[in-house]
């Protein structure tokens, strides 16, 4: 795929599982098991996707998955597989070295987004894994994780970013940025406070990088939201703006935690939303 000057790649960085209630929220088991069958422990299949952006002169990646550091116990927890899929080897399919890396682009700061950022070298020391990137998320959000609620506090872990603070390469934009002609970083408020999700867009071709605002195709219907999701009525809204968005402007819609579908375009009937076509990158 190619939008603006930039080619686009899937990066495929690991599959793993979270329970299918706390996935869907209030939507009952019985709908959402139809297209996402749940283990003897109720998870459900789901991955972690980034893309990389290349035009040549910046390399820019958007989310980096789970990252190596998770504690065995953790590990199991979320059944985290790299059996297939990893950053690294996903890079090296496309001839990207991690130090060819320019900017990355963290949607937020959830160890499933994040954790990619560092990793602990032979001598147990954790470092940067893209040392030459300038990474970014929104300061308020940056600030929310520093303090988390007792509901939220789980989903972050320090030794993700720390470390970018110390080195001095967390940027922060503060609201909706144009990183150039063809990225923007749109702030949303529904999953965390201040998510930014991703639109790519040269005026004829929008791919949009939803991360958790729809983190799979299965979330495309309106009501099918996550309990994980702080603030669920304000996530209901900026769903019906950005799928309405979505249908009227013809966009793609990037699903970071579906293993099954890459992007897909969003069309509109008596009944809602609904996918309507799929793709892979």
């Amino acid at each position: 795929m190619k939008i603006g000057d930039y080619n686009i790649y899937t990066i495929r960085t690991g599959n793993f599982r979270l329970d299918g209630g706390a996935m869907f929220g209030v939507v009952p088991k019985v709908l959402w098991q139809r297209l996402n069958p749940p283990d003897e422990s109720n998870r459900i299949q789901m991955c972690t996707k980034s893309l990389l952006l290349d035009n040549g002169k910046r390399k820019i990646i958007i989310d980096n998955g789970v990252g190596h550091k998770l504690s065995k116990k953790v590990n199991d927890i979320y059944a985290v597989d790299f059996s297939e899929n990893t950053l690294e080897k996903s890079l090296s399919e496309i001839k990207i070295k991690r130090e060819e890396i320019t900017d990355v682009i963290l949607t937020h700061l959830h160890f499933d987004h994040a954790g990619g950022s560092t990793f602990y070298n032979d001598d147990k020391q954790i470092e940067v894994t893209f040392p030459n990137a300038t990474h970014q998320v929104q300061k308020t959000h940056y600030e929310w994780a520093l303090n988390p609620t007792d509901r939220d506090k789980a989903s972050f872990f320090p030794n993700d970013y720390n470390l970018l603070v110390d080195k001095k390469i967390l940027n922060f934009s503060d609201g909706e940025t144009k990183i150039d002609d063809v990225i923007t970083l749109i702030p949303l408020n529904g999953h965390t406070r201040d998510m930014q999700i991703v639109k790519i867009s040269d005026g004829e071709n929008t791919l949009l990088y939803a991360a958790d605002l729809i983190p799979m195709s299965s979330h495309v219907t309106l009501p099918y939201i996550m309990g994980y999701d702080l603030f669920p009525l304000i996530t209901l809204e900026e769903k019906r703006m950005i799928l309405t968005e979505s249908v009227k402007g013809n966009w793609s819609i990037f699903f970071e935690h579906d293993p099954f579908t890459d992007f897909a375009k969003i069309s509109f009937n008596d009944k809602g939303f609904f996918v309507s076509e799929r793709h892979t990158i």
